[in-house]
């Protein structure tokens, strides 16, 4: 596999390449490896092996990753409903991940969680959830005991654009920014909460200008460019890992499916947007860009889909092998003493 960072000139003489650091390849596998995940999740749900709900992050890839691959495995992540790329991209084992979307004793959360309750400290992951703009504050607070503790980690809350017109963000944002703590706040403005669409909701459907009023730094991106939102976090990340404290990053993106699998996604918008946003596959631009400036072939790429689409298959037999989590543990975890 060639280099998987992209380089400035061919380096074709022999010389190191000058390096602007953004890992493209692996990017492009991260990608991937959600979006495929993601499908599969979906076939299982439809075939009944997922129990409950399941929200899919089908589309929005870029925003996951880009984010992520700017971050330490000791830095915390909150998320939303939609969050199994989230979990994918800051680290759980996609093994883990399948089998508490199962139910099983051998997912992240024991099969105690589910789809919208992924949880795993040790990669820095506080959380799927279900509650709408909960992770604002939770992601201060993560940021405030970083803080505290006189470390460099950096918190950062994955939020839709429903969550924007909630107390939860102005308070944890406005919190953050008095407390100068190291958190980024990235907004998934993928148009719609539920099937309400953004422009209905609220008349400033500019996210990012919101961060003046909070008197802290915030751009705007395009989340289906993972290109664009790498260079943002990194940005972003860097800021608080110096102490200048927290970062608004709006990234407008799409989902491609439903708000919940079950949903068509089509009551409420049109054939034509949904195809104009899928004609701008963050994972099929990335993938003509890798092939277009000669850091991987067609055949290097196949190769690394194939590997993904092995991980996933493992993933797969293991949730299906994981035993059910045993009723005597039911109230295990729920207070402090228990372990």
């Amino acid at each position: 596999m060639p280099d998987q960072s992209r380089a400035q000139g061919s380096g074709t003489d022999g010389a190191s390449p000058v390096i602007d650091g953004f890992p493209m390849i692996e990017a492009y596998r991260k990608m991937v490896l959600i979006r495929r995940f993601e499908l599969k999740a979906q076939d299982l749900y439809r075939r009944g092996s997922i129990p409950g709900f399941i929200h899919l992050y089908v589309g929005e890839e870029a925003v996951a990753v880009g984010i992520c691959l700017n971050l330490k495995a000791d830095d915390y992540v909150t998320s939303t409903h939609r969050g199994h790329g989230h979990a994918l991209a800051k680290g759980i084992p996609p093994k883990e991940v399948m089998a508490e979307l199962w139910g099983r004793s051998t997912g992240c959360s024991g099969g105690r969680g589910g789809s919208m309750h992924l949880y795993d400290p040790t990669a820095g992951f506080l959380g799927t959830n279900g509650m709408v703009a909960a992770g604002i504050p939770m992601a201060a607070g993560a940021a405030l005991a970083g803080q505290l503790r006189g470390s460099d980690q950096v918190a950062v809350a994955f939020f839709g654009d429903g969550a924007v017109n909630h107390g939860a963000f102005h308070e944890g944002i406005n919190l953050a920014a008095t407390w100068n703590l190291p958190v980024v706040f990235v907004c998934e403005n993928n148009l719609y909460a539920t099937e309400t669409p953004f422009a209905t909701a609220t008349r400033n459907r500019d996210v990012a200008s919101r961060g003046a009023a909070y008197g802290i730094p915030s751009e705007s991106v395009d989340g289906n460019d993972v290109e664009a939102v790498w260079a943002a976090a990194k940005r972003a990340v860097s800021r608080a890992r110096a102490g200048e404290g927290p970062t608004l990053v709006e990234c407008r993106t799409y989902r491609l499916v439903g708000h919940h699998e079950g949903d068509p996604g089509s009551g409420y918008r049109s054939k034509e947007e949904v195809e104009a946003w899928r004609r701008r596959c963050p994972i099929t631009s990335l993938r003509a860009k890798a092939l277009e400036e000669h850091l991987a072939s067609e055949a290097d790429l196949n190769s690394l889909e194939d590997e993904v689409d092995s991980v996933l298959a493992d993933a797969v037999r293991f949730a299906d092998a994981s035993p059910w989590p045993d009723a005597a543990e039911a109230f295990k975890h729920v207070f402090p003493d228990q372990r």
